[in-house]
């Protein structure tokens, strides 16, 4: 399921995700399902080629979490397809919302040609970057294939705060003060209708959520939150009973106004003898 974090702040948006990808296996011959890891994925996509012609694309990004793949490929394999076909038919740059759509459309186009008879968690992608002139960031948030309209997060121009999803148990009860699943467990156990599940849900976020002031939470703050939930999603996750899907590097990116989208932290690829070198001097 991994764990997806956009943070939109006054100072610029904060994309962070992990990079495990958990796909399910039948063992030959048997009707035994095998948990597999893969714990090198991307699941933070960015479009710049970093060329004159692709720096227009450098001031949008998104992370992807749920469905792991659309057929047997990641949506970051998908990425140079929609560089070269979308992405190269536009001569100037675009608004986020329209990034939001063209990727919105271009992965529902390669979900129809590959699935079928699905019923398992959608492809989420929330998409963050800036507007040409603008003064602060916008976020879309579509799911493929069930809602694939861009719905905008945080609206206004000075509505800040976090976009999140995937495995959000352990982040949840941080940041809400209580777990998602909560309502549900209202609902089957003492009967609550859906009117009665929305009052207890709202109040419950209204007097437990852990009280974070986006609206003055400089940039570097909002990369220390990001990393801290995805960070201790994976710690809980490693300790506990359960599906391990939060792990492998954290990659964080930071997109402002000026500088368009840079990499604070991104795993990069290695041979054994550097990886050997890295683990034993850390």
């Amino acid at each position: 399921m991994s764990l997806g974090v956009v943070i939109k702040g006054p100072e610029g948006i904060v994309l962070a995700a992990d990079s495990r990808v958990t796909l399910e296996a039948q063992k030959k011959g048997t009707q035994l399902m095998i948990p597999i890891n893969y714990d090198n994925a991307t699941k933070l996509l960015s479009f710049s080629e970093r060329h004159d012609s692709g720096e227009r694309h450098n001031f949008v990004g998104c992370v992807t979490y749920g469905a792991a793949v659309i057929g047997q490929r990641t949506a970051h394999s998908f990425i140079p397809e929609f560089q070269q076909r979308v992405l190269a038919e536009s001569e100037s740059r675009l608004t986020v919302e329209k990034y939001a759509t063209l990727l919105s459309g271009f992965f529902k186009e390669r979900w129809n040609e590959t699935v079928q008879n699905y019923s398992g968690p959608d492809m989420t992608f929330v998409v963050g970057g800036y507007d040409p002139d603008a003064a602060y960031g916008q976020v879309f948030l579509f799911s493929i294939p069930s809602q694939p309209e861009p719905k905008t997060r945080h609206p206004t121009e000075k509505d800040f705060g976090m976009t999140w999803g995937g495995q959000l148990e352990v982040a949840s009860r941080l940041i809400r003060g209580f777990d998602p699943n909560v309502p549900d467990i209202l609902k089957k156990t003492i009967g609550l209708n859906e009117e009665q599940v929305k009052q207890v849900y709202d109040n419950l976020k209204k007097n437990l959520e852990f009280p974070i002031p986006y609206n003055i939470l400089p940039l570097q703050d909002c990369v220390d939150l990001a990393i801290f939930l995805i960070r201790t999603t994976m710690t809980a996750q490693r300790l506990g009973i359960g599906v391990r899907g939060v792990g492998g590097p954290i990659d964080v990116a930071v997109i402002t106004r000026t500088r368009g989208l840079q990499y604070i932290q991104q795993k990069i690829i290695t041979g054994e003898g550097e990886r050997i070198t890295k683990e034993q001097s850390s």
